[in-house]
């Protein structure tokens, strides 16, 4: 699919913007995973966790005309910004931003894709909340799960709180891949990602 827009100049803009303010954005190549998945499912309806400054939204919302994001953000100066980003892409009527800790928000709406981007500790209660807004056929897709390498290799850092925070990154894989009511599969684009799919129930 056309991707053109991950390379025009506003999107570049919020690129530099992040990378500026050290606010943690998705990989290109996730991104493009992202976007044609979007697209193979049909997803029309996205719920998102971790706002961050508006990007991932704002390429959803591009992926095709008729899609609407939700989205919350906890931190008050990245939510702001994700507004005039928004704003400056003329997407407010289909991205609804959200100012918040997540575990606080109920929706009684059903989403084609849920997307759990926000802090990574919180990963597992994201999942168990939101897990019943999934629509019938729709994923839920969780990013960050390399960490850096750092999953994989927990000998690539020597802080303790970054540590702490890859352990619980890696009970959440744990938690996918035991999970009775999901098939989750893992994906190595970016930084890598996990698809979850809820089983059908026995009758």
């Amino acid at each position: 699919m056309q991707t053109d827009f991950l390379e025009s100049d506003s999107i570049q803009k919020i690129k530099n913007c992040a990378a500026q303010n050290a606010v943690p954005i998705v990989q290109d190549e996730g991104m493009e995973f992202i976007l044609n998945f979007i697209k193979k499912i049909g997803a029309k309806r996205i719920l998102e966790i971790g706002t961050g400054i508006g990007f991932s939204a704002i390429m959803f919302a591009k992926c095709a005309p008729d899609i609407s994001v939700f989205t919350i953000e906890s931190d008050a100066e990245r939510y702001a910004q994700a507004q005039k980003n928004i704003a400056s892409e003329n997407l407010s009527q289909r991205i609804t931003c959200f100012f918040g800790d997540a575990m606080q928000f109920d929706f009684s709406e059903k989403f084609d894709l849920i997307f759990i981007d926000g802090p990574k500790a919180q990963y597992i209660k994201f999942f168990e909340k939101f897990k019943n807004n999934l629509a019938q056929g729709g994923a839920i897709l969780s990013d960050n799960l390399f960490f850096h390498g750092m999953v994989q290799d927990l000998s690539l850092t020597h802080n303790y709180s970054t540590k702490k925070l890859v352990k619980k990154i890696r009970k959440y894989i744990a938690f996918l891949k035991a999970n009775e009511e999901f098939e989750t599969q893992f994906f190595g684009q970016g930084d890598g990602i996990s698809v979850s799919f809820a089983k059908a129930k026995n009758s």
